[in-house]
């Protein structure tokens, strides 16, 4: 019943599914340092009024474009600028746009629903595409946008109806991308499509299109580029310096070897196992129905995967773009599989379809007695959330056993993907049980109670870590930007430093005396991060007579 109304009403259900599994539990997560630094920026267009001319604790900020920034700065407006559900929430609600928009592309791509829904869901339950909303929120929104676009310009490659439509939509799309992240999803996801596309469909119907391309093409450059030109307009050395420290970084900075994204298929969390398989182009290609549509995202992919290695600067957030093409190659993967497992005889074709859901079947037993374990002297604090994860992974894990014995994979797909349901609905609020860090203190207090209390103002000596500047909840001035100590004019100021640089203390001239008041760290566990920690001082000028 379930399962026919999903395939009946597919866009509603990707939907409603997506926001059952982003929003319930979104402001739980602990703040990340992109998202701080993103968060820094929009509040400071809605404080300081910097919407165009972008800020981080006042100083300009141009590495990234500011549409996503300004979609954050209007949820944190309606809804609270302390809410990290608001911060969070157009990210969360870009997920769900770009989902909707894969299973669209996929229908387009396939002329097949049922498929395209596994696509959908393949993609919106892929672990990086859940964690990119507190790790990176702005690349979703560049690739969100980017596939949007590619879902119209396929049309307008392959239909001959609606072309200028087709192609203002695509060109607008594009150009919202750009404006999310600059060229980022161009090379990442849009180029290797349009060269996968060209060697698996030769642009067999561009006759009378070249018009409208260019159309695609200048809207995506004008909208995407009116913000570039602007502030190198108005503010050019600030943008050139900045411009040039990012270029040279993608050559200079966290440099990793080619192969370094080779485990890329990984990044799709609970579907690894079956990405990887659908990889396996010999064993794939003789098995798969659709073979021009399997050999369009299997090249998408692995092209993907080439022009992302190519480029020294590695991160594993840059892998985003790929889990567009592979959630498709995996869903024609799975569809194969719920088409034929009960027909299939060799041990190749049927074990590792019982090995990955047997898996989550187990781990449905496994993850609650694990669980149980390891809060068991937390036990009363959190029985409710361990006992819905409980109820609801052993549940699970009964439903993929009988599953695989009545050789059912399209009822064991579902039971896989709502098993990512219950782990993020339920698992979620178990994490602040590990918190082990009894010296907690957010240095949100100093502003609460030394500045507004006491009116002491407060300086720093190196720059604050996003984090910690973004729960400060204002501008802070570091007394030894450029090495030279500059002091403020009051005669009592407050001072935080970090622990190894407590040398720089002894640049005090001998008239003011200082004292250690407390300490702030950002950190949740014991394992400790040093950038997370200040110490505070309380420097007073003395001003008795000789």
């Amino acid at each position: 019943m379930i399962l026919k109304t999903i395939e009946k009403h597919p866009v509603t259900s990707i939907i409603i599914f997506s926001l059952l599994l982003l929003l319930p539990n979104l402001n739980l997560a602990i703040l990340t340092i992109m998202e701080a630094r993103n968060f820094i920026t929009a509040r400071e267009m809605v404080q300081e009024g910097n919407w165009i001319l972008t800020t981080m604790n006042g100083n300009p900020r141009y590495e990234k474009p500011p549409l996503p920034t300004w979609l954050t700065a209007i949820s944190a407006m309606l809804f609270g600028m302390k809410s990290l559900f608001a911060l969070r929430l157009p990210a969360a609600l870009m997920v769900v746009f770009s989902g909707v928009f894969i299973y669209l592309f996929t229908k387009k791509l396939t002329k097949d629903q049922v498929l395209s829904i596994v696509v959908g869901f393949v993609f919106i339950t892929s672990f990086y595409i859940i964690g990119i909303i507190n790790e990176a929120p702005w690349d979703i929104f560049t690739h969100g946008f980017m596939i949007a676009s590619i879902y119209f310009l396929f049309q307008l490659f392959e239909e001959n109806s609606d072309i200028w439509k087709n192609a203002i939509l695509a060109g607008m799309l594009a150009g919202l991308s750009l404006m999310s992240k600059g060229p980022v999803s161009l090379y990442a996801l849009l180029f290797p499509f349009v060269i996968s596309y060209a060697i698996v469909f030769k642009f067999n119907y561009l006759k009378g299109k070249i018009a409208p391309i260019i159309c695609f093409i200048v809207l995506m450059i004008s909208i995407g580029g009116w913000w570039f030109i602007y502030v190198r307009m108005v503010d050019n050395e600030a943008f050139i310096e900045i411009a040039t420290k990012e270029t040279s970084n993608w050559g200079s900075y966290n440099v990793r070897p080619f192969y370094y994204y080779w485990s890329f298929f990984i990044q799709s969390g609970i579907w690894a196992i079956l990405a990887l398989i659908g990889l396996i182009y010999p064993y794939i290609i003789k098995r798969i129905s659709n073979k021009k549509i399997y050999n369009f995202t299997f090249l998408w992919t692995i092209i993907t995967l080439v022009l992302l290695s190519i480029i020294p600067e590695k991160k594993s957030r840059y892998l985003v773009p790929i889990l567009f093409p592979l959630a498709i190659n995996t869903g024609l993967y799975v569809y194969f599989l719920i088409q034929n497992f009960k027909h299939l005889r060799l041990k190749k074709d049927i074990v590792p379809a019982y090995f990955n859901f047997g898996l989550f079947g187990l781990l449905g037993f496994a993850i609650p007695i694990v669980s149980i374990y390891l809060l068991k002297n937390k036990l009363d604090e959190y029985w409710i959330p361990i006992g819905l994860l409980s109820i609801s992974l052993i549940a699970i894990g009964i439903y993929l056993i009988k599953s695989l014995k009545e050789k059912n994979i399209k009822k064991a797909f579902y039971g896989q993907v709502v098993f990512m349901l219950a782990i993020l609905l339920f698992g979620m609020p178990l994490q602040s049980s590990f918190y082990d860090n009894s010296y907690f203190h957010n240095i949100s207090h100093l502003k609460n109670t030394v500045e507004s209390q006491q009116g002491i103002f407060s300086y720093t000596i190196g720059s604050l870590t996003p984090e910690l500047l973004w729960y400060y909840e204002g501008n802070i001035t570091d007394l030894y930007a450029h090495e030279i100590l500059k002091l403020p004019k009051e005669e009592k100021f407050g001072l935080l430093i970090e622990k190894q640089n407590k040398h720089l203390l002894e640049l005090l001239p001998s008239s003011y005396s200082k004292e250690l008041i407390g300490n702030f760290d950002l950190n949740y566990f014991k394992k400790k991060r040093d950038r997370l920690e200040r110490d505070y001082y309380l420097i007073t000028k003395n001003t008795t007579f000789e």
